[in-house]
């Protein structure tokens, strides 16, 4: 697979988020390489979701979280397109609706959780709730600030029912963001996704680094790491995020359950 040039945040290390970091690591290979690394990354996790929905005892859940324009349906695209649709579930978290307010601010993310045997991956995700609401102060700090403890635990949990989680943070650039939201505007094809608003959210870059800091300290754990990925080359983004999922699934070793002896006594017979 070649040399892997993401390792997970440290428990409790708090890293001051720059923009020169959205830059691509030194020593990614050239663009042809790249797109031949990624089709054989895509190879290969295919072929380990495959025994991940035979054995049925585990599952992997892929958290894309990062500000807009950062790519994360672009990663789902490139990084994922080879999968098995049926062992693959994808959750885009939008802005909670009136049932999912009048509950707890997990149980929309609980019940978008992956079965075991699949693989889940969601667009946004329950950390939204300590950073947008944190940001627009939509709930006291009181409130948003024990939920960092409570998604810790909650992970944990999942961890120990047999889910993996695996957390990137695709770090952009002002000067990218910039230049990605301004494409947007000038693409028929991609106009329709921009809103007003995504303006007023870039005003308050400083506020969510800030968020986005601090979520990254008090979240990546052992277990439960968050990966912070250089997003201003999609490229080397979607290399990155796919290496990582690959050393997930090679360490989960999914195995394909024996056959029933009965079923094998059937070989030959078959007219």
């Amino acid at each position: 697979m070649g040399p892997a040039w993401l390792l997970p945040h440290p428990e409790g290390s708090r890293l001051r988020l720059s923009d020169a970091q959205a830059a691509a690591p030194a020593g990614l290979p050239d663009k042809k390489t790249t797109d031949a690394l990624l089709d054989e990354l895509g190879d290969r996790t295919e072929a380990l979701q495959a025994a991940l929905g035979a054995e049925q005892k585990r599952s992997l859940l892929v958290v894309l979280q990062g500000r807009d324009a950062s790519g994360k349906d672009a990663t789902t695209r490139k990084v994922f397109h080879k999968l098995n649709p049926a062992l693959c579930v994808v959750t885009n978290f939008k802005r909670p609706n009136e049932l999912e307010l009048r509950h707890d601010y997990l149980w929309r993310v609980h019940q978008a959780l992956p079965p075991r045997g699949m693989l889940g991956i969601f667009n946004r995700s329950h950390y939204e709730d300590v950073l947008t609401v944190r940001v627009h102060g939509l709930v006291p700090e009181a409130q948003w600030r024990k939920r960092y403890s409570q998604i810790n635990a909650f992970e944990s949990m999942l961890a120990d029912e047999g889910v993996v989680i695996r957390k990137f943070f695709l770090h952009l650039s002002r000067d990218e963001q910039r230049k990605r939201l301004e494409e947007r505007l000038e693409d028929p094809a991609k106009n329709w996704k921009f809103q007003p608003g995504d303006l007023d959210e870039r005003l308050l870059w400083d506020r969510y680094t800030e968020a986005y800091e601090e979520m990254l300290e008090l979240t990546s754990t052992v277990r439960n790491p968050w990966f912070i990925v250089p997003s201003d080359k999609p490229r080397a983004r979607d290399l990155l995020v796919a290496q990582v999922v690959v050393q997930a699934l090679e360490t989960m070793d999914p195995k394909y359950p024996p056959a029933d002896p009965a079923v094998l006594a059937l070989r030959g017979t078959i007219t």
